[in-house]
């Protein structure tokens, strides 16, 4: 029960783009199109998972008994970025396919500070599901919030690049044209998300 309601949490209640504003260069930048909002939202996910298992145990094994808690922002940024790199070089000796779908869009995930903000989110906030009292996540816990923020993510980016993709061939006003028009979508798919923040 406790892993369904970090669940549903992560993708409708406090969605990372649409609850907390993470990542919303990369969201408002790659979703012109669906076959590209779905394409970083794979990718998205795949890193925001890995990152988060990573950072986590050099959070818990390294730092926490050191007492080195201070560097985490430093050090959970060098580990994303050398994590996506890394990532980016076994796709292309591994599997040259899935590095051609993902190639494009695993660069632009290292600046996306929806993976920093998740990674942060998991070592030092404490979380409370279902009326229960507020801990800090274990490993299982910490993975499965991560790949469901992450979901909540590529939701709310393919549901937005939807509603790009139909407002291109509706007839805007020239002042809300491009850019204006997107972000009052966003507002709007915002407070649409807020309908959930009762479930959990």
């Amino acid at each position: 029960m406790e892993y369904f309601l970090i669940i549903i949490s992560a993708i409708f209640v406090n969605n990372i783009m649409l609850a907390q504003f993470l990542g919303t260069c990369p969201f408002l930048g790659v979703s012109n199109k669906s076959s590209t909002a779905t394409g970083m939202s794979g990718a998205v996910v795949f890193v925001i998972t890995l990152a988060t298992l990573v950072t986590y145990l050099i959070n818990k094994y390294l730092f926490l008994p050191l007492h080195l808690e201070f560097l985490q922002t430093i050090a959970f940024i060098l580990v994303i970025a050398a994590l996506v790199q890394t990532v980016e070089i076994v796709l292309k000796k591994i599997s040259p396919s899935l590095y051609q779908a993902l190639g494009i869009y695993l660069p632009l995930i290292t600046t996306n500070c929806a993976v920093l903000g998740v990674a942060i989110n998991v070592v030092t906030k404490e979380f409370t599901f279902g009326g229960g009292s507020a801990h800090m996540l274990n490993l299982g816990e910490a993975v499965v919030y991560a790949f469901a923020t992450a979901l909540g993510y590529g939701l709310a980016m393919i549901l937005f690049a939807g509603l790009r993709e139909h407002l291109e061939l509706n007839d805007v006003p020239k002042a809300f044209k491009g850019l204006p028009i997107a972000l009052i979508t966003v507002g709007i798919m915002a407070m649409a998300f807020m309908g959930f923040s009762g479930l959990v």
